[in-house]
């Protein structure tokens, strides 16, 4: 397995979290699920899959302290995941894997079979799984699934930067994340033909994914998942209530 560094986004976005109000803590990445914050289960899984350096990107004072207490470094979060991202693979260059302290269930072989499976000669790659795989390991789960000509798709908070290029698509990212309630202007970032393959229902996730590398300027690839519970994290209550059953909690 190649090395790599991790970078895990603890961000605020700003306002009450009613996830982490309901679980009576200040942050949902303090969340306790068998004992352990998420954020202590997440950078356990990238610490037991091999992660070289690993740093929390968190402004969350609470969220800090934690990750301190974890002793792996801390980042200051940045206004979106897309600008904390630029800023931790500024931080700690690549190979950097990038992952969520919501990532509740995350588990070492997840991540060794995610890296062992991407293409030597991609800069950036994604993990997705099948719609059929996350509903076979987790039937009660609500899921936003990306619908394309070769199945429905759901991400897995999981990117491999694998070279200094891959920031050309974080770059990307940025750019559409600022216009994510101006769809119009969205759709001229993407441009039509993307936007047309999809609509006609064409656009295959290799074809996707290969459109959004040539616009970024980089080598992108998807990596299909055999684990259907790394498309589960915490964003809700149901989320929650959900991962404590899997576990074991209810």
């Amino acid at each position: 397995m190649r090395p790599f560094q991790a970078l895990v986004l603890a961000g605020s976005r700003g306002g009450p979290d009613p996830l982490a109000e309901a679980a009576g803590v200040s942050h949902k990445a303090l969340i306790r699920l068998e004992g352990r914050t998420l954020l202590e289960r997440v950078v356990g899984a990238l610490q037991e899959a091999g992660a070289g350096r690993i740093a929390v990107s968190a402004n969350h004072p609470d969220v800090r302290g934690e990750a301190e207490r974890l002793g792996v470094e801390v980042l200051e979060a940045t206004a979106g995941p897309s600008a904390s991202v630029e800023a931790g693979a500024a931080a700690l260059g690549s190979p950097l894997l990038v992952t969520t302290s919501d990532h509740a269930l995350l588990q070492p072989q997840w991540i060794r079979r995610f890296l062992d499976d991407a293409p030597a000669d991609a800069d950036v790659c994604a993990l997705l799984a099948r719609r059929e795989t996350v509903e076979t390991d987790a039937p009660a789960t609500q899921r936003t699934y990306l619908r394309l000509a070769d199945g429905h798709w759901s991400g897995c908070n999981l990117f491999y930067l694998a070279t200094p290029q891959a920031l050309g698509a974080v770059r990307l990212w940025r750019r559409v994340e600022a216009e994510r309630k101006k769809p119009w202007r969205m759709a001229a970032i993407l441009g039509p033909g993307v936007l047309l393959a999809f609509l006609a229902g064409r656009l295959t996730l290799a074809g996707a994914v290969a459109r959004l590398g040539r616009l970024a300027g980089v080598r992108a690839a998807a990596v299909a998942t055999p684990y259907g519970l790394a498309a589960v994290d915490v964003d809700k209550v149901a989320d929650l209530e959900l991962v404590r059953k899997i576990v074991g909690e209810a």
